[in-house]
């Protein structure tokens, strides 16, 4: 049977991957500077399987405001540029036969907003993944409590602790939030 302790832990480990996964989802969102994090997303039919563009391509970002992708194999240019196309990821792809350039235009205002709306989108997914899993650890924490397994100063103590915990997450998860909020909405 798990111990409060393990609850606990088991809590903070699944509430650092869900910071992970903000953190990851973050990084394909744009902001006017180049990353090769904008294309993490992006599949390309590869042989009939789809594929993760970074597995059938080299990706570089030369300069501030260009990704550029060279394909391991050259007959796979046009299905990575049609793959980059249907991403619909407000770019233009141009390709040279060897070479896809992917000019990466400044923001407007209202694409700046769009992509904060999206930002709080998934930053509220997040923060209701570790809601969630505060609940299951209170959900353990109580049937601890109800098989006697704890006394009730336990598990009023244990309930505590994770409300610590969730808070200290959520405070992590707003952090990032606003930074990438702020990068978003810097002109640069």
């Amino acid at each position: 049977m798990e111990t409060v302790k393990e609850i606990e832990a088991s809590a903070k480990q699944r509430m650092d991957k869900a910071l992970a996964d903000l953190q990851h989802a973050m990084a394909t969102i744009r902001t006017g500077r180049a990353s090769i994090h904008l294309l993490d997303n992006v599949r390309v039919d590869y042989y009939g399987t789809p594929t993760p563009v970074n597995q059938v391509a080299n990706l570089h970002v030369p300069e501030p405001g260009l990704i550029t992708i060279q394909p391991w194999d050259a007959s796979q240019i046009a299905p990575i540029e049609k793959a980059i196309r249907a991403a619909e990821l407000g770019v233009n792809p141009a390709n040279d036969g060897k070479v896809i350039r992917i000019p990466i235009p400044p923001l407007n205002e209202e694409r700046r907003k769009e992509l904060v709306k999206k930002l709080h989108g998934v930053a509220e997914d997040h923060r209701v993944a570790i809601r969630n899993i505060r609940r299951d650890s209170n959900d353990h924490i109580k049937r601890l409590a109800k098989d006697k397994k704890i006394n009730e100063d336990d598990d009023r103590r244990a309930h505590d602790e994770m409300q610590k915990l969730t808070d200290s997450y959520m405070a992590k998860l707003d952090q990032a939030a606003k930074t990438k909020e702020k990068e978003i909405l810097e002109i640069r």
